[in-house]
């Protein structure tokens, strides 16, 4: 619901529900096909640095459809909570702009956050690189060099950069809808997706976990210039 009220139960629109179930699918792909499908999988279709041996072009696109395995360090948490936040926000933009028009934004948000992550990866791992280079020209054992392999070889994957950018839109169009922290606590859209870039910037800067914030980041970044251009002659919003 809009003008102020809670945000209640969103419907399932087309597009948003085939996002949902391509998803899981490829999830339980990773998850329950073995192991060497799962590594196959991510070494092909999770996001990769332009440094790494393994980034492919096709991998700013599909790396959005994949998620940590069952298995794996986030286990189903990590697609639980994209596809909620996908439905959830994702169906007032849907209903909205339409199918097609919807699934370009969610396209172009998840790339935009794609090319952002990379844009950081070449920054960060440029003296990672450098040093593997050196200490390979010097003969150092492989052991050694296992894990500067790991770190250029790392890999991203989620929905979450394109979520971001729907989560960016709806607080756009939908600045005062209110939404319910812990259940109880009414607290308006714009200020609830602040207080969550806040901490993505927050965690990008302390750098203590294996979260890709700066995708984050980029993807919300990307989801407001598209609702913002867009919107620019256009001064009608939803809320």
């Amino acid at each position: 619901m809009q003008n102020g009220r809670q945000l209640g139960l969103p419907p399932f629109p087309p597009v948003i529900k085939n996002l949902i179930i391509i998803n899981f699918l490829v999830w339980m792909a990773q998850s329950f096909l073995g192991d060497h499908v799962t590594v196959w999988m991510e070494n092909t279709f999770a996001l990769h640095s332009f440094l790494s041996p393994l980034f492919k072009p096709w991998q700013i696109v599909t790396h959005m459809f994949m998620h940590s395995p069952f298995g794996g360090p986030l286990g189903i948490m990590h697609i639980l909570l994209n596809m909620f936040g996908l439905w959830m926000f994702g169906s007032a933009l849907e209903i909205n702009f339409g199918g097609k028009r919807f699934l370009s934004f969610y396209l172009l948000s998840g790339i935009g956050a794609a090319l952002i992550y990379l844009g950081y990866l070449q920054y960060e791992l440029s003296p990672v690189v450098n040093q593997y280079h050196a200490l390979l020209a010097s003969g150092a054992p492989d052991l050694y060099l296992q894990k500067y392999v790991e770190v250029i070889n790392s890999a991203m994957l989620g929905a979450s950069g394109a979520v971001f950018g729907v989560l960016a839109a709806f607080g756009f169009l939908f600045p005062n809808t209110q939404l319910y922290l812990y259940f109880f606590l009414p607290i308006p859209t714009k200020w609830a997706i602040i207080g969550i870039l806040a901490y993505e910037l927050y965690g990008t800067f302390a750098g203590s976990d294996d979260v890709a914030h700066v995708a984050h980041l980029g993807g919300a970044l990307t989801g407001f210039l598209i609702i913002y251009f867009w919107n620019r002659y256009n001064r009608r919003h939803f809320y």
